[in-house]
């Protein structure tokens, strides 16, 4: 029994061991971890991104000028290396949009075009309106049921702090248009996704299964989805005139926009933290994703002024067009697929400007005992460890499911999509105070992962529900 005693403890020592950080790497991340109080850069950046720049929907020129403002900002904040990486995508355009109920109580609706929708033809849709209370039922309906007819879906999304009721209603965004079409329709609407009362309808991207006939897609604001049930529960007929010029215009090459503080013993090895740099149309883009590239960008910052550069290098990725089909994470994962080993660990900032509440991480088993002391040095930011628990962000997904190990800073969401791809998301929905927490938070989370000796390893295999 003794040697297995010993043995044991040796393990037990060693564990213990690989979780403790030196004395100044642990005064380091208290300095990144007073940011909370001190203050950062975070709130003045997305201030920045949002009065200079503006909506910058990917393809547009707009978006050339927040590479440009990228560039230059990482240049300011005294990044060690400032670089651009090729992301190319088809270019989808939106340009007018109006819908209005005919009969039989005539009046307006407010609607938005969805990312890649095709318009009405250079002409106005009329065409009576079926209600349907979800997906599944519009799937259920009978083959040539919706001839010449338009289909509108009424499901209403539902609210919760980490967000988890938009998985069941995006659905309908993304897949809905097709099902009608198969059905015979010749136009389909949807309830925002969103859990707003405002009348400002919520776009987003959805796509055409092939083979089947394009046919225009919008979404009504709540109000309106309201509106027009309320029309439809008094049985009679409502006819509707649906107006939109929309559709896709080639192809572009942009950028993911990098920029790194350079590790000073492992240069080559990474912690990739970041957010996407495009935004929807309507709005300033200042929750989704403003915040999340000023986050990450302030906590990048915030390590690069330390005395003394941590090991690993910390790359800071502001991603293209995440918005319309993850194209800048896809092109980052393709671009570095043979350097997956060196990814320590990546972790994105992407559900607005919420208070960070929990820490989670998927890293090998042997690398627990660190993420359990980053999620100690957390906690006095009002952060949990949550062992067991989460997922990678969207952009940094792409390559956690090649096996980079990745971390999670899960934001409250509560009002989340109150605002989101509306034109409501705007710079007066932001705290400063909780973008100084979330820097705060970031800078300590990828300090640490960076400083230590510990290899994060290969991340769990992803199963699709994180």
């Amino acid at each position: 029994m003794r040697p297995l005693v010993f043995a044991l403890s040796v393990l037990l020592s060693a564990s213990a061991g690989a979780a403790d950080f030196d004395a100044r790497a642990l005064r380091d991340a208290e300095q990144l971890r007073a940011g909370n109080e001190r203050g950062t850069d975070a709130y003045a950046i997305v201030e920045s991104l949002t009065t200079e720049v503006g909506p910058r929907m990917a393809g547009t020129p707009a978006y050339d000028r927040a590479v440009a403002w990228a560039q230059a900002k990482f240049k300011a904040l005294g990044y060690d290396r400032v670089y651009l990486e090729p992301v190319s995508f088809p270019v989808w355009e939106r340009r007018h949009e109006s819908a209005e109920v005919l009969a039989p109580y005539p009046q307006r609706l407010l609607i938005t075009a969805l990312g890649g929708s095709v318009g009405t033809g250079g002409k106005v849709l009329e065409a009576e309106v079926v209600e349907f209370a979800n997906l599944e039922a519009l799937k259920a309906a009978p083959a040539d049921s919706l001839k010449g007819k338009i289909a509108y879906i009424s499901n209403r999304m539902e609210r919760f702090k980490d967000g988890h009721g938009y998985g069941p209603a995006v659905s309908a965004r993304g897949g809905g248009a097709s099902e009608a079409s198969k059905k015979g329709a010749v136009g389909y609407l949807l309830r925002s996704i969103g859990t707003d009362s405002a009348r400002m309808p919520h776009t987003g991207t959805m796509r055409y299964a092939e083979g089947v006939t394009k046919i225009p897609a919008a979404a009504l604001s709540n109000p309106d989805a309201d509106l027009l049930s309320n029309m439809l529960r008094r049985g009679k007929p409502v006819t509707l005139r649906l107006d939109i010029d929309a559709g896709m215009n080639g192809t572009k090459t942009s950028y993911n926009v990098i920029g790194e503080i350079r590790g000073r013993s492992k240069p080559d090895e990474v912690v990739v933290i970041g957010g996407h740099l495009d935004s929807w149309d309507l709005g300033t883009g200042a929750i989704d994703d403003g915040a999340g590239v000023a986050i990450t960008m302030s906590a990048g910052a915030m390590i690069g002024r330390l005395d003394r550069a941590p090991r690993r290098t910390i790359r800071v990725i502001a991603f293209a067009n995440e918005e319309q089909g993850l194209f800048g994470g896809r092109a980052y994962a393709d671009a570095h697929l043979a350097q997956v080993d060196a990814h320590q660990v990546g972790a994105e900032s992407d559900f607005g400007a919420g208070r960070v509440y929990a820490f989670r991480a998927g890293t090998a088993p042997e690398a627990q005992p660190v993420i359990a002391k980053i999620g100690e040095m957390l906690a006095p930011l009002g952060i949990v460890y949550e062992p067991g628990r989460g997922g990678p962000g969207p952009d940094v997904g792409p390559l956690a499911g090649k096996g980079m190990p990745w971390a999670q800073l899960a934001q409250d969401g509560t009002d989340y999509f109150d605002y989101h791809h509306t034109a409501n998301d705007t710079l007066d929905k932001i705290d400063t105070k909780a973008m100084d927490q979330q820097a705060a938070a970031y800078a300590v989370m990828a300090y640490l992962s960076a400083e230590t000796d510990v290899d994060f390893g290969k991340s769990p295999p992803l199963t699709g529900e994180e």
